[in-house]
């Protein structure tokens, strides 16, 4: 095992820069996840690591070992691509053990590290199975177990299950995220969805265009969001954002469009007058006769909780999560209040993060 340091990494195609001085360190063991919208940077990143793209700037290092010149094969690490990329012909087997056989690995070495692999990941049964023969759950295995195999310093993978159903994908985060605990090998992670970074990271890497928005640990990120976009990107549903100012008039509050007022805790970075954005995620919105009225345009049932969508009096979208089943008709009219001390507020302008005392 070993960490991975990324120490002001640019990568240009040609004159278009796609990383802009990314500096990440991953600790030893660590499960790091590099999650972000499409074309963020995250993939690129990834195979920069791997070897597989050239640094324009800036280092990496895997252990005490600077591999910007490093050829792929020689930086000990494994990847696990969306693609499962088995060769056909080979059973489940084969496919595990084919790197071991390129290394000129005894065939004794070979078998006993391709069935500790497939103990590890359930595959025992299937091994002398062809991939044809495999469901896409079972072939993502496969391509794990032909990682684990090589016993690599670090682990990659990339996207590894959007291919999967939904119920699938489930299954393999809590397997993957079994398998980490159990080898303990620092893993690179790289998805698009919020949900796999938030249940299977020990730390999460926020990108957005080629630049860290923000690193922490899962749900310091979903407490303490750095800026609006973390924010908005960290979380499903998604928080909700209403325009306003800052009133001092008599107490410290936020004012916007539609009636919508709520008492705010001492916040010395702000003043009256101040234009804000004030987040509210959808679970801590109750109903309250002293609340700002929304009047309510969809509301969808999920057995666990009632999820309701609605607008406020000056147009904006809102959304609230409640566990009780609320009998809500699109029309109705209700009064939301947010639990104290659950709102986030940003600057309008620059989005970042404004603090709160008690917040």
């Amino acid at each position: 095992m070993a960490s991975v340091s990324i120490d002001q990494v640019y990568k240009m195609f040609g004159a278009v820069e796609i990383l802009h001085g990314i500096s990440v360190n991953i600790e030893d063991g660590e499960f790091v996840t590099l999650v972000g919208p499409s074309g963020c940077g995250k993939s690129t990143l990834l195979r920069m690591i791997a070897g597989l793209e050239k640094v324009s700037a800036g280092e990496i290092s895997i252990g005490s070992r600077v591999v910007n010149n490093v050829a792929p094969k020689e930086r000990d690490v494994a990847m696990v691509f969306q693609n499962y990329a088995l060769y056909p012909h080979m059973t489940v087997a084969e496919n595990m053990g084919f790197s071991l056989m390129l290394k000129r690995v005894s065939k004794y070495e070979i078998d006993a590290g391709v069935k500790r692999a497939a103990e590890i990941l359930g595959l025992l049964p299937l091994l002398d199975r062809y991939p044809r023969q495999l469901s896409g759950g079972q072939r993502q295995r496969v391509a794990m177990g032909r990682a684990i195999v090589r016993d690599p310093q670090v682990f990659l993978f990339d996207e590894p299950l959007s291919n999967l159903d939904a119920k699938l994908r489930v299954q393999m985060r809590a397997e993957i995220k079994e398998m980490h605990q159990r080898l303990k090998t620092t893993t690179v992670y790289v998805t698009h969805d919020q949900i796999e970074a938030m249940t299977m990271a020990d730390k999460i890497v926020v990108l957005r265009d080629g630049i860290v928005e923000q690193i922490g640990r899962p749900l310091d990120l979903y407490d303490r969001p750095a800026n609006l976009f973390v924010a908005s990107f960290i979380g499903s549903p998604a928080m909700n954002f209403l325009k306003g100012e800052i009133s001092t008039d008599g107490s410290l509050a936020f004012q916007g469009a539609g009636g919508v007022s709520m008492s705010l805790p001492p916040t010395p970075a702000v003043r009256n007058g101040d234009s804000v954005m004030l987040g509210i995620r959808p679970e801590h919105l109750r109903l309250s006769s002293d609340g700002f009225p929304v009047t309510i345009t969809v509301v969808e049932p999920t057995g666990s909780e009632v999820q309701m969508v609605g607008r406020t009096g000056g147009g904006e979208e809102i959304v609230a999560n409640f566990r009780e089943r609320h009998a809500f008709t699109p029309g109705e009219t209700v009064h939301l209040a947010a639990e104290p001390g659950a709102v986030h507020l940003f600057e309008r302008e620059t989005g970042s993060r404004v603090e709160m005392t008690g917040a």
